[in-house]
């Protein structure tokens, strides 16, 4: 464990913003994450995970800790049942990957997804109509004050859409260094209705799809929309979709008949955002090497050299423009920092 100093975080996150950390230090143990801490007053803190749902727009005065905790187990099982556990350090889509090689079925909708295993609750992440909240049992996560380790269950972790309590109540005070999720034996419950996943399935001729099957159209549809963040900085998608009442919806709907729904409640609908920053025209959009993904609206890149306040403002036009044309508030998923 080395503490380095004016420290570039470019490597370290997925938009490939080049900051500075004026110390860096990577933790591979809860003993080393133990012996930071004490050493380093709380709010002298940055905690680094896979750096994948951040805009970083300035250097970071703190101590930068990136959590490299890794391992994987199963903890309990039945014949049809088994709950597994991963490092707070360890990258999302290869446990994703670890758990279809088991056959064990749950997370294969989220299939690569950047980010890791740690920091997956606090967004509570989810894709293709699956969220974490579906298999979460519960989280490890240390007090970053009294270095007291603390489970949280599911009922704990208040998980909402791309929310937590740990984004709320709870932000900066924990470190989540493992998670715990119950998962399928046999039986397992195919979600294939939601996005293009039926349709890739169809053009595949498979009619009766494992959970490796749909993992695998998940991530041909993944990568034919989305960049890859090692050849073009992002972090995914940017925006949450927002979430209206039906009475809104059906006022717009009235003059953009086409715009797409998914059901909430009997009163509200979520919309995709990236159909309407698209419809707002602004698919392709550039400004230097700040820019909107040519096929994937949402997702908002770094070319090259863009700054994280170049991305941001890039954002608050998209934003901006949404709202003009439909009158529909944009939230980002990212944390701006």
């Amino acid at each position: 464990m080395q503490l380095l100093q004016n420290f570039s975080l470019k490597n370290y996150n997925t938009f490939g913003i080049d900051v500075k950390a004026e110390r860096f230090v990577s933790v591979t143990s809860i003993e080393e994450l133990k012996t930071v801490l004490r050493r380093t007053y709380a709010d002298d803190l940055f905690i680094l995970g896979g750096g994948s749902n951040m805009l970083l727009t300035h250097d970071i005065q703190k101590t930068v800790v990136h959590i490299s905790l890794t391992g994987k187990k199963i903890i309990s099982q039945t014949e049809e049942e088994v709950i597994v556990e991963g490092a707070g350090g360890e990258n999302w889509h290869d446990f994703v990957r670890w758990t279809l090689s088991q056959d064990y079925g749950g997370l294969e909708n989220m299939s690569l997804i950047p980010g890791n295993v740690g920091t997956s609750p606090i967004q509570n992440i989810g894709a293709y109509g699956v969220e974490l909240k579906d298999c979460f049992v519960s989280c490890e996560a240390m007090n970053v004050q009294t270095l007291e380790v603390i489970r949280f269950n599911l009922e704990d972790c208040d998980f909402g859409y791309r929310n937590s309590v740990f984004k709320n109540q709870l932000k900066h005070q924990f470190i989540i260094t493992s998670v715990q999720f119950h998962l399928s034996k046999k039986n397992h419950r195919i979600h294939s209705e939601y996005g293009a996943i039926q349709a890739e399935l169809d053009a595949a001729g498979i009619e009766e799809p494992s959970i490796q099957d749909i993992s695998e159209a998940v991530i041909k549809i993944r990568r034919s929309k989305l960049p890859d963040p090692a050849k073009i900085g992002n972090s995914g998608s940017f925006f949450k979709n927002p979430v209206i009442s039906l009475k809104t919806y059906n006022k717009i709907k009235e003059e953009w008949p086409e715009l797409p729904c998914y059901k909430i409640s009997e009163e509200e609908v979520k919309v995709p955002a990236g159909w309407l920053i698209d419809q707002a025209g602004l698919k392709g959009y550039r400004e230097g090497d700040a820019g909107v993904h040519e096929k994937q609206a949402l997702v908002l890149v770094n070319y090259g050299k863009a700054t994280g306040n170049e991305i941001l403002e890039l954002a608050r036009k998209v934003q901006h423009d949404v709202h003009r044309k439909f009158h529909i508030e944009l939230e980002p998923e990212v944390n701006i920092i």
